[in-house]
């Protein structure tokens, strides 16, 4: 397991404490996300963590590969598989819209896990995905705050244009921002199948 992993299982109740920290970072980010995310369907979120996002958008099942984050999810009602995204264990076109919050800048394979997130999409299926921009505000207080510090110091962060970039080699088409506060940014893509002539 890498340190970065391994963070988030010695550290999987610091982790959720922060949001209780931090209602109105939590709140906002929800609240953002929720305007991006379709209202029917099935949802997947990729990086569910502690289920914080899942359990309040009404997406019932996520993946993590934190044992202890899994269990607070599973608390929070969420159905979670513990796993990688980079191998989905769900069969091709299982979900209508696929959530990933905060997470790209964990992942040791960006553009492996979407192509994983594209093939486990229904035709017509959304991705909505959440991140901090490299050298945003929020990057900037967060960064060196000890508590978040202890996760970021082992995360990667990319442009809003790197991360659109990413979804366009995946497969996704309509690419777009949704929104953007404080360098906090959703973008959501489309699995658009084109039809053979």
């Amino acid at each position: 397991m890498s340190v970065k992993h391994r963070v988030f299982e010695d550290f999987a109740a610091d982790y959720d404490l922060w949001f209780n920290d931090h209602t109105e970072v939590y709140l906002a980010q929800l609240r953002l996300l929720g305007r991006a995310i379709p209202s029917s369907g099935l949802g997947l979120e990729v990086g569910v963590g502690s289920g914080r996002f899942a359990a309040q958008l009404g997406i019932r099942c996520g993946i993590d590969p934190s044992s202890p984050l899994a269990k607070m999810a599973k608390s929070r009602g969420v159905e979670v598989v513990i796993g990688v995204g980079e191998h989905l264990p769900y069969r091709s076109g299982s979900f209508d819209h696929a959530v990933m919050m905060t997470v790209i800048c964990f992942l040791d394979d960006m553009h492996g896990v979407l192509l994983e997130v594209f093939r486990v999409l229904a035709p017509s299926g959304i991705i909505v995905l959440g991140f901090i921009e490299r050298d945003g505000e929020i990057f900037r207080h967060y960064y060196a705050e000890p508590e978040k510090g202890r996760f970021l110091r082992h995360a990667r962060f990319y442009s809003t244009d790197e991360v659109i970039q990413e979804l366009r080699e995946a497969g996704f088409s309509i690419v777009e921002v949704t929104a953007r506060e404080h360098g906090f940014c959703i973008l959501t893509g489309k699995k658009k199948i084109s039809r053979i002539p």
